[in-house]
Formats: C-alpha cells, structure tokens, sequence
C-alpha cells in the first residue's frame, strides 16, 4: 500500500471487469491507513503479512508493487503458495533471480506476468504496425531522449534515488522492453556511459548515453536524464526513427495516461503526416492483439538493462547474451 499499491488499488483495479481486489499486503500501519482512506478497503482486508492475506482471503494471484528489493521474496512465496503472480519492472533485481522465479511458476503451472506497461499504449502500438508494414522501407536508426527532472520529495526521496544504477534499472528498463518489442529482435552489443553530479541527490548516476546495436540492425543512440533542465518528456521519450524512405517521429505515456501519445510520420521530400490525436493513433492500433509481458520472455529485457548496467561500470561495450535454455 505504498504510492504504486494505493494508485493500482484505487485507478487501476476497480476499471478492470471481472476483477476483484481480495486484499492488501503492508507491514507498515501508516500505508495500511492510507489503504483504508485512498483505497476504499476494509480494516478487515488489510494485513500485515502476506501470508495472513493468502490464509485469509485466498485469492487467485497477487499483484506485487513493492520496491524492487521486495519482488524476488514476494513472488517465490507467491508462487510457491500456487498463485499467479504479476510485478511491477524490474521483476527482478538479476537475470539470475528472474530466471528462478520464471523456473518456479513453470514448474507449478502459474503465469508470471511483468507489467511492462508502455507496450500497451496507442503511440506503441501504432508503431509496430509502422514497422511491419515496411511502408517506409528499411529502419536503419532510430534516436531516442528521456528528460525527466525529479526532485527530492517533502517526506524524503523515492526508492530509485538510492539505486546503483537509477536511471537503468528504473526508467530505461521501459524503452529498453520497448525497442525489443517494437523491432521483434534482440540487442547484441550496449556500449553505455553514465555520471551523476554532484548536486543530483541520487545515490547513483541519474543521467546517461548508450549506443545500441541489434542484429541485422538498426542502430540506437539513447539519451536519458532523471536531472534534465530541458523540456520534460513523456515517459515513454522522444521517438526518432529513421527509414530508408523516410522517418517517424512518437512519444506516449503522458502523466494522464495516453493523452500525450503522438505519432507523425514524414516520407523523404514529403510532408510530415501527423497520424492524429491519442483516439485515431488507438484506433489504428487496435487491431493488433495485444503483447502479454510473460516473464520467460522479459527476461530478455532484464539480461538488456544488465548488460547496460555492465557497461557503465566497464566504460566499455558488452555483449547482450540471450537467456535462452
């Protein structure tokens, strides 16, 4: 019942039919109180432990929107109590360890399901079909700038200021999932540098470059930033792609949820073709089946973001292995 569990219990949850929220999981009494009151839940559906919640409500599978430290043990008792079970990104701090929980619920028959939640919005969407169709030809690079400027809240700073590598695993992992998404195709190297000022208040570096290669192309220049003073981006970034003839220039993910997806599309010596506001850009979208976020398959989203976190720490490229059996 932090900031995550309180928006998904009281915005997420109660839009979805067929639905039910069972329960709420926080050892702390203060979140168990704002569960109550921003929440709407009973005292009688709040515990303190997880294993109380499973003993006393029983439900068919458990959302996890802990920090990052507490998807690991949540979701092995999870699993190993015979639920489902979908966590929020990273689901894991190591390939390693996501690779034990995917084991885990296969073993038991159980969904493990990340919430890589970008891969659902219009703009995303819209552009993978940009991409299949091939009416622009060949994608040879594409350019990509995160700026986000975030500030030490009143009570104290959020959990990715004091992560190793905050802008990798916390913000990244996100456009990292996406560019295996939107290409159908894996990275194979990830040359990336990061830094952290001295005035930043993350504890590491929230601001960083990489180059990106995926097999049989394109290439991808990333650029993000937790500190950045220029114009605030959605959180899906800035998207440039470039095409043999012609571009496509997207964004998506605004603060109020798809309003901000945008998607225009220019061929070479044309004019730029706006596709339209976030219910035309839907609406052509919505013939693609949507791209369920399995855990065997995000782990290559996990394996990408360790392999840029390597790197940083290198200050040298590294090799995306496939975790693949």
């Amino acid at each position: 019942m932090g900031g995550w569990g309180r928006d998904w219990a009281s915005r997420v949850l109660p839009a979805v039919p067929g639905v039910e929220l069972a329960g709420a999981v926080d050892p702390d009494p203060t979140a168990r109180k704002l569960g109550r009151t921003m929440a709407g839940l009973p005292a009688g559906r709040l515990f303190a432990s997880l294993e109380e919640a499973l003993a006393r409500v029983a439900p068919d599978a458990v959302l996890i929107t802990t920090v990052l430290p507490g998807h690991v043990p949540v979701a092995k008792a999870a699993l190993e109590a015979g639920k489902h079970v979908l966590v929020e990104k990273p689901f894991a701090p190591s390939v390693a360890e996501g690779r034990a929980l995917v084991l885990s619920a296969a073993e038991r028959g159980l969904t493990l399901m990340v919430s890589q939640n970008y891969r659902f919005f219009p703009a995303v969407r819209a552009v993978v079909d940009l991409v299949r169709e091939r009416e622009l030809g060949q994608l040879h690079a594409i350019s990509i700038d995160f700026r986000c400027y975030a500030s030490f809240a009143s009570s104290g700073p959020s959990a990715h200021f004091g992560y190793e590598q905050p802008l990798l695993i916390d913000m990244s992992i996100h456009h990292f999932d996406l560019l295996r998404m939107i290409l159908d195709r894996e990275p194979v190297r990830v040359s990336c540098e990061t830094w952290n000022p001295l005035w930043s208040g993350f504890a590491g570096p929230p601001v960083g470059v990489a180059t990106i290669d995926f097999e049989d192309g394109p290439v991808v220049s990333y650029r993000g930033s937790w500190i950045s003073a220029g114009p605030i981006t959605p959180w899906g970034g800035e998207w440039r792609m470039d095409f043999e003839k012609g571009e496509v220039f997207w964004t998506a993910r605004g603060d109020e949820s798809s309003l901000a997806d945008h998607v225009v599309v220019r061929p070479r010596g044309g004019s730029r073709r706006p596709l339209g506001d976030a219910d035309r850009v839907r609406g052509r979208s919505a013939r693609r089946p949507r791209a369920a976020v399995l855990g065997r398959d995000n782990l290559d989203s996990l394996a990408f973001a360790e392999a840029a976190v390597e790197s940083a720490a290198l200050r040298n490229p590294v090799r995306v292995l496939p975790t693949a059996d």
